[in-house]
């Protein structure tokens, strides 16, 4: 098998499946995919003032009516190396924001965005794709990017402790996903690797480890027994 974590790879994946991806991301999860992605962006709390917010591994936009209406003055910007999934999101970018937003097609891990610039960062169901050393190098880039006391949210589908839990929800995204993903969707092999990305991953307590490292204060959260988990916290002065 390729290497599952190289960027070309992930991002040849991403383009395959950028025409189903959102809809993809509310069968796996049973449809919580919305209510987690409410739930991890609402850690982030809300403000009238006009702040500098991104999405990074934006996809398809999903989170962006959420933090419109958050963050309803700022000034908002979003990131992936998906050409596919840019050019899917511009018809909710003009919706949400009226062109207003900063559209980037980069790697979050190779970025030209400016330091100390961020008030608010946030990312959904993108870390199951990064390994420990590209973990290490997206902690030291929200840090980076991040102004002092700005706030960040990650939130990724997970490994439940729960051994039944854990045997459905592994039966569930390793078999019948794929078979949906051929019945309805496309390739089956592109939808094989959400499980293969996410039993990897296992959940956030790594991230959360990696992260503290970079200068960032951080909370861990467990979402409907473990199906995900996520991050949030802050850049300390």
């Amino acid at each position: 098998m390729n290497n599952i974590y190289e960027p070309k790879f992930v991002k040849q994946l991403f383009n395959q499946m950028s025409g189903s991806y959102e809809r993809m991301n509310y069968i796996t999860s049973f449809g919580f995919s919305i209510r987690w992605r409410r739930q991890f962006l609402n850690k982030l709390g809300k403000s009238n003032e006009n702040l500098s917010v991104i999405d990074l591994l934006s996809g398809l936009g999903e989170n962006w009516t959420y933090l419109k209406q958050n963050f309803p003055n700022s000034n908002f910007s979003a990131l992936d190396f998906s050409e596919e999934m840019i050019a899917h999101s511009k018809n909710k970018a003009n919706k949400v924001f009226r062109n207003q937003l900063n559209l980037l097609c980069e790697n979050i891990l190779q970025s030209n965005l400016e330091s100390d610039f961020f008030d608010v960062v946030s990312c959904a169901y993108g870390l199951k794709t990064f390994n420990s050393q590209q973990l290490e190098i997206l902690a030291k880039e929200v840090s980076r990017i991040l102004k002092p006391n700005g706030k960040f949210s990650f939130v990724e589908v997970s490994k439940p402790r729960n051994k039944i839990l854990y045997s459905v929800y592994k039966f569930y995204l390793g078999k019948m996903i794929p078979v949906l993903g051929k019945l309805f969707l496309g390739n089956p092999n592109d939808y094989k690797m959400l499980w293969v990305y996410t039993e990897n991953f296992e959940n956030c307590n790594r991230v959360k480890e990696i992260f503290e490292k970079h200068h960032l204060k951080v909370n861990i959260e467990s979402y409907f027994y473990g199906c995900a988990t996520g991050i949030h916290g802050e850049k300390m002065k």
